[in-house]
């Protein structure tokens, strides 16, 4: 319905999502206690409440169609939300959270998001976020010193290690094609002939690169793996003269600092080697396990190496989420990527704006939480931190042979994997209908364990083994926590074993 208001009445304007400051203060003193609640009573909650789809959705009500008239935040609003949020929600800032690869958000960090989002500035062009711009500046170069990467690199914050990974992808694609794929694209010749090559350990990102920007899956060369989850190096370099040999353009080779199944670290240092030799772009994942390398850094020898390497703050820098972050050793090479200057683009060129180094244009303020928690923590709280999580893990692959039910199978990192294997059960031949079993018993245990609230892993597949995996990026974790994992873990898997064998006869 068209506005018939006379345009002198916004003479004295009253926007319906203003706030007064007076208010603000109140609603924003009230949220912070509650927050501060929340956070203090996480030991006492349930990791998750486990609740099915339909629980979630009518607590959330059935209002199907935008309300037509806004609520007054006088009222419950943010109460409401903050029931809805705090209420129905996995919590992996919850001590004994250890699915997957996600931290529990910083203090600092929240605060840091709160005072980014007050500001709200654009961060795509120094112009628009001067402050903003050199406060991510000096945060990519404090993240690349924490994990030894050359301090002349350039980079940007992105949202995730997805992200991450695809502009290191796509900065390969751009600076080592031998033509000018930014303009003739996959038109050319040559082009149904590029090769990367990744373990079979390595993230589903490389899947969507390759499918997202135009080489195709058929293009990826799957390397396999050893028995320790990595790649033999003398493997890659024979495919790679193998390939040459055929016609084919090696293009891109991946390595991982941290596989996300296990935690493995290829050896960086050969792997960068044979790409010199062979004039190949070496791209290191290294969006879980990088950050090690500050703790632990004879393990990543060779990292530093890299052509680029993508990593994760909102990991094992414990930001809040979103925060990736790609790294390239070579000035100049994301420029080449991704800079366009359209006439609209009234900015100065001989300044850092981030829209010349990444896919964005329109870019939030993620360095604020990241630069604040290298404030707060500084490089020895960060070493102290992710020292304590890779000790914690490998506590409990010590303590997992205690128990005779429980099989420990890797530890790396921060990472252990393991099973529920009953005594009983190893007497017998190692059959392919016991390792059916096994699989069938692990698989159920896991999702019991997550709905019971009580402690949330997540799994690997080792070979055709289903494991229970453990990953600690977990500053409220403590070793308490850890020791009673085996004993939750026995329980359940009793139970269930019980249940299965009994539902068999």
């Amino acid at each position: 319905m068209e506005n018939t208001h006379d345009v002198q009445d916004l003479r004295n304007r009253k926007a319906p999502i203003e706030i007064a400051p007076a208010e603000f203060r109140r609603l924003g003193y009230e949220l912070v206690d509650r927050i501060a609640e929340f956070l203090s009573s996480l030991p006492q909650r349930p990791v998750t409440p486990g609740e099915s789809t339909a629980a979630v959705r009518q607590a959330l009500g059935a209002e199907k169609r935008i309300p037509e008239h806004g609520a007054n935040p006088q009222g419950l609003l943010l109460e409401q939300a903050a029931n809805l949020v705090f209420d129905h929600s996995l919590f992996n800032s919850h001590p004994r959270f250890w699915g997957y690869v996600t931290s529990p958000a910083a203090p600092i960090g929240i605060l840091g998001d709160l005072l980014a989002s007050a500001a709200n500035p654009n961060v795509g062009s120094w112009a628009l976020a001067p402050m903003a711009t050199e406060i991510e500046a000096q945060s990519v170069r404090w993240i690349a010193e924490l994990i030894g990467y050359p301090d002349h690199c350039e980079g940007l914050l992105i949202s995730g290690g997805n992200m991450a990974n695809f502009v290191g992808f796509l900065a390969a694609r751009a600076n080592r094609a031998d033509w000018d794929i930014r303009k003739v694209g996959f038109r050319h010749s040559d082009a149904k002939n590029l090769r990367v090559y990744a373990s079979t350990e390595t993230h589903t990102w490389i899947q969507k690169a390759t499918d997202l920007f135009g080489l195709g899956t058929d293009a990826i060369s799957w390397l396999p793996v050893d028995q320790h989850q990595v790649v033999d190096p003398q493997v890659l370099r024979q495919r790679l003269k193998d390939d040459r040999a055929l016609g084919v353009t090696p293009l891109l080779v991946v390595g991982s600092a941290g596989t996300v199944s296990t935690g493995a670290i290829d050896p960086l240092s050969e792997i960068a080697a044979i790409c010199r030799e062979h004039n190949v772009w070496f791209h290191v994942d290294g969006a879980y396990g990088a950050f090690a390398a500050a703790a632990v850094p004879a393990e990543f020898e060779g990292l530093q190496e890299a052509d680029s390497v993508a990593v994760d703050p909102h990991k094992w820098l414990y930001s809040p989420l979103e925060a990736g972050c790609i790294l390239t050793r070579h000035s100049g090479a994301l420029r080449q990527t991704f800079s366009y200057h359209p006439p609209y683009y009234a900015f100065d060129k001989e300044v850092l704006n981030y829209f010349d180094l990444g896919p964005q244009n329109s870019r939030g303020f993620r360095a604020l939480k990241v630069w604040l928690a290298f404030k707060h923590a500084g490089r020895s709280g960060y070493v102290q931190m992710i020292g304590d999580d890779i000790r914690l893990a490998k506590a409990l692959y010590q303590k997992l042979s205690d128990h005779g039910d429980l099989e420990p199978l890797t530890q790396s990192l921060s990472i252990t994997t393991f099973r529920y294997f009953p005594a009983e059960l190893r007497s017998g031949p190692d059959s392919k209908r016991v390792e059916a079993y096994l699989n069938r018993l692990n698989e159920e245990l896991l999702n019991r364990l997550e709905k019971s609230g009580e402690a949330f892993l997540s799994k690997a597949m080792l070979g055709s083994r289903f494991a229970l995996r453990l990953c600690v990026v977990n500053f409220r974790t403590s070793l308490e926590d850890i020791e009673a994992l085996p004993g939750i873990v026995v329980r359940l898997g009793r139970q269930l074993d019980q249940e299965l064998r009994a539902g068999s006869r």
